[in-house]
């Protein structure tokens, strides 16, 4: 079967349901939200960090901010049972609003935004952006506020005024990187007035806000054969995504009572920018969660120290497809390319965490799910990124492997990859969760 043939009788269903996904999760916050949403379809419930918790059979997930901590209890689980954790997480690099937003200049009204993560600046340029994120309430309740329109632009200097543009184009990211929405003198409060507005709230309702820009093209399939998939964010809500779904999957499946293992699914934020923070991997959110696991079904330290000692993290992250425009840049011994299946990623720096014995568990996992698998190590002259990986391996002590899928212009305000790789991985995530 053709790779046009596979994008479209394989899994296009998943693949349709991402991109409705990634529509509607422009924030970390919504991301988390649609994430629930889908638990909560399958027959998960949210349970808050302040209640007592039991150690009730069944799905059950906790959201702190743009972070979700989602796991399963089968029938057959007892206080030491081990947990298959996958990991991800929920925020991508962008330009985000800062504390006193109006701004402007000869005439124009701007708004000022700080750069979140590695972003490639020239990406965010001439690009139509709405606002989303959340606003925060006197009452210490939150309102998610997502405007899908063009309210905001950075625009390009014309070549007119720059004409050496094309031998390197050089940003300030003070100077240049400032949006417009209008004309006129500065008008202070405008945009927290306009946001709170378009929320259906009075703007003295509001005490604390995190807002974000975000390029409102949709996501869709690319190429002639539609076997490609362009949109914003896929690093990584594609891995949030498809955790998601293999999560609800395992629960739903026949069988589920009898599992082996608690499997978790676990959607940091921050990872863009560190992870140090309450809801990153380097916080104590995972730990405490699956440490209540473990104290709500009779377990005390010991219990939690044998669980531990027999689990295992996938953690789920985009890679780097090989370039076409640029091969030299990829190691020639290996070179994912779109559609072939999830790649393993190799550092061994540690700046990915896996090693022999993970390595043999995600292929075993793919291997049940009847996926290609790839395999991603850098060019020794390209050092490469790292992930939640490392970080959850050293704060827990377990077996961690790290994987995602082949990718182009990853951190970019839209990125590429195969339409077929979303279905392939969430597949290979389903059955590691299963053991």
């Amino acid at each position: 079967m053709s790779t046009a043939d596979r994008s479209v009788f394989f899994n296009r269903t998943h693949t349709d349901d991402l991109i409705a996904y990634l529509a509607a999760a422009p924030s970390p916050y919504h991301a988390v939200a649609g994430a629930a949403e889908r638990l909560e379809k399958a027959g998960f419930r949210q349970i808050a960090e302040a209640d007592a918790w039991d150690g009730a059979v069944g799905g059950r997930y906790v959201i702190r901010g743009g972070a979700l901590i989602a796991w399963y209890v089968p029938r057959s689980a007892g206080p030491a049972t081990p947990f298959r954790i996958v990991g991800s997480h929920t925020d991508s690099p962008n330009l985000r609003v800062k504390p006193v937003p109006d701004t402007g200049s000869v005439g124009w009204r701007q708004v000022a935004v700080e750069i979140y993560g590695g972003v490639p600046l020239n990406t965010w340029l001439d690009r139509d952006l709405g606002i989303s994120g959340r606003l925060v309430l006197r009452d210490g309740s939150t309102r998610l506020v997502q405007l899908d329109e063009p309210l905001l632009r950075v625009p390009q200097l014309a070549i007119h005024l720059d004409r050496q543009v094309n031998d390197g184009l050089k940003l300030d990211r003070q100077r240049h990187l400032t949006p417009i929405w209008g004309l006129g003198s500065v008008d202070e409060g405008s945009l927290l007035r306009y946001v709170a507005e378009r929320a259906g709230l009075d703007a003295d309702q509001v005490l604390g806000w995190d807002l974000m820009t975000h390029d409102v093209q949709p996501p869709s399939y690319l190429g002639r054969d539609r076997e490609l998939l362009a949109g914003p964010r896929l690093d990584n809500l594609l891995s949030v995504h498809a955790s998601a779904a293999a999560l609800a999957a395992v629960a739903t499946a026949d069988g589920a009572d009898e599992l082996p293992y608690i499997p978790v699914m676990a959607a940091f934020d921050h990872e863009e920018t560190g992870s140090e923070s309450d809801t990153g991997a380097q916080g104590p959110l995972l730990g405490r969660v699956l440490e209540r696991s473990v104290s709500s079904r009779g377990g005390n330290e010991e219990d939690r120290a044998r669980a531990l000692a027999g689990t295992v993290c996938l953690s789920s992250d985009m890679g780097h497809a090989v370039h076409p425009n640029y091969p030299e840049k990829h190691e020639p011994g290996h070179q994912p390319a779109p559609n072939g299946g999830p790649i393993l990623k190799v550092n061994v720096n540690n700046r990915y965490a896996t090693d022999g014995v993970g390595r043999a568990v995600f292929a075993a996992a793919c291997e049940r799910a009847g996926v290609p698998w790839q395999t991603f190590v850098s060019n020794n002259t390209v050092p490469c990124g790292t992930t939640i990986g490392p970080i959850t391996a050293a704060r827990l002590g377990i077996t961690t492997v790290d994987c995602g899928i082949a990718a182009l212009s990853m951190h970019s305000a839209r990125e590429l990859c195969g339409a077929d790789d979303a279905f392939l991985l969430a597949s290979a995530i389903k059955a590691f969760l299963e053991g």
